[in-house]
Order: structure tokens, then C-alpha cells, then sequence
């Protein structure tokens, strides 16, 4: 097993990472953000959003419950953890980890 230090935004999958997501923080998270991140074929999201909780746009929640996508909004650590149990679940989520400016 390798282990990676990644410090900018990104999504990981079960099976795959992908460094250097464009958005830096919540607040500009855009709907063409998302292509990338339903390349992992998601059930779940986890949106780490940094330090602190905040809350994705409604264009962002909209266009994932759209596609029947679940997603849960909590801060990096939270995300973090969680994914972690739920991929021992063998659950098909995604984390799209934001490393802001405050993180």
C-alpha cells in the first residue's frame, strides 16, 4: 500500500484518485465541477468543505439529486473519516475533498 500526501483540492473513489480538483473552496464550487466526480458513478458524495462546515450551492445540490445522487456536506476531517468506514462497507461513495484557503 502507498501512502500519498495530497494538500489540494480533490475526489477519491474505492478505486481511484484525482489530484488537483479545480474548485479551492464551497463557495466556488460550479456545476461543471461535478463531471469529474460522477466519472466515479457515485451513490454518495461527501463534500469535505475544509476547516469548517459550510453548506454546497442549491445548483450543486440540485444537479446530484437530479442524477439521484445522495450528498452529505461536512468539514475535511469529517469527510475524511467517513469515507473511510463507508468504503469498509463497500459502499460506492465518493469524497470531493475542498482544501481551501482555511484548511
Amino acid at each position: 500500500m502507498s501512502e500519498r500526501v495530497l494538500n489540494r483540492s480533490c475526489i477519491i473513489a474505492p478505486d481511484m484518485v484525482i489530484p488537483d480538483w479545480r474548485p479551492s473552496d464551497v463557495s466556488d464550487l460550479r456545476e461543471s465541477d461535478l463531471e469529474v466526480l460522477l466519472s466515479t458513478k457515485p451513490d454518495l458524495v461527501l463534500l469535505g468543505t475544509g476547516a469548517t462546515h459550510a453548506f454546497a450551492p442549491a445548483p450543486i445540490r440540485g444537479a446530484l439529486v437530479k442524477r439521484g445522487i445522495a450528498l452529505e456536506t461536512m468539514d475535511l476531517g469529517a469527510a475524511c473519516r467517513t469515507f473511510n468506514i463507508l468504503v469498509q462497507e463497500e459502499r460506492r461513495v465518493c469524497a470531493a475533498l475542498l482544501f481551501g484557503p482555511s484548511s
